[in-house]
């Protein structure tokens, strides 16, 4: 069997040096890990380069560790195993509680040669497990796990929203949550859209979803939550590539592997 690959991702070069030759001590057999100095370059690499392991820094700039996962999971070619993926953090209450909660391996800052020799074991034993085991099942494992990674705190959910207040030309208008047929990321701003038409909010979708009822709003895609009434069908296209059609709205809206369970026949 070839020898397992590795790319870490940390926009901090001396940390990144640092694990590189802590891996290199306790795991001899690993090649030289690639490195990528921030989240959009650690994207790029991993598609490149479709590496067995990566450790992904929490906070980059660009895209976090938790995006590049959410997104490489969308993204992954068919029939190649997904990573193995190993969080790197530096020490936070909540973060630490959400991987345990995940059963996703993390590692803090400044990373300890003992802690990462316990990763190490882990990740080797994790490797040969996977190359006798169904490849669709290890992906659907690590779905679950990010999905679990993502899921809010409830004790931490700020209250529900009944009222969203947009921009609409030069008018603030209140939108009723109840009318949103979905929300969709733009690059600095959530496009609100109902039947009447679509605004504009300053919120980030991460700070929108916990204050939305989560039985009445389905996140689909890292940048779509959709009002599930509006959900007409599910359609997988020839490409394998899945989409929601809407009640109200004719456009189709592309809905992700990390999401696609919500749309399994029951």
């Amino acid at each position: 069997m070839a020898a397992p690959t590795a790319l870490i991702a940390e926009d901090e070069p001396l940390l990144a040096n640092a694990l590189r030759q802590a891996l290199a001590r306790c795991w001899p057999d690993l090649p030289a890990p690639h490195l990528a100095a921030n989240g959009d370059e650690a994207l790029e690499q991993a598609l490149a380069l479709l590496p067995d392991v990566l450790f992904l820094d929490i906070k980059m700039p660009g895209r976090s560790g938790l995006e590049v996962a959410g997104e490489l999971a969308d993204e992954w070619p068919a029939g190649r195993p997904f990573p193995l993926i190993v969080f790197v953090t530096a020490y936070d209450d909540y973060a630490l509680q959400a991987f345990e909660r995940a059963a996703i391996d993390y590692l803090l800052k400044p990373v300890s040669q003992d802690r990462l020799a316990v990763t190490v074991a882990r990740l080797q034993a994790l490797l040969a497990q996977r190359a006798a085991s169904d490849q669709d099942s290890h992906l659907e494992r690590a779905l679950a796990q990010l999905r679990a990674l993502s899921a809010p705190a409830v004790e931490d959910a700020p209250p529900r929203l009944d009222y969203i207040r947009a921009a609409v030309g030069n008018k603030v208008k209140l939108i009723p949550v109840d009318e949103v047929i979905y929300f969709e990321a733009t690059d600095k701003y959530v496009n609100v859209v109902s039947a009447e038409g679509s605004a504009l909010i300053r919120t980030s979708l991460r700070e929108l979803i916990p204050q939305l009822d989560g039985r009445q709003f389905w996140q689909i895609h890292r940048g779509t939550v959709v009002q599930v009434r509006q959900i007409q069908a599910a359609l997988r296209e020839e490409s394998g590539k899945l989409f929601v059609t809407l009640r109200d709205r004719p456009e189709k809206l592309a809905v992700s592997r990390l999401f696609a369970h919500l749309f399994r026949q029951m």
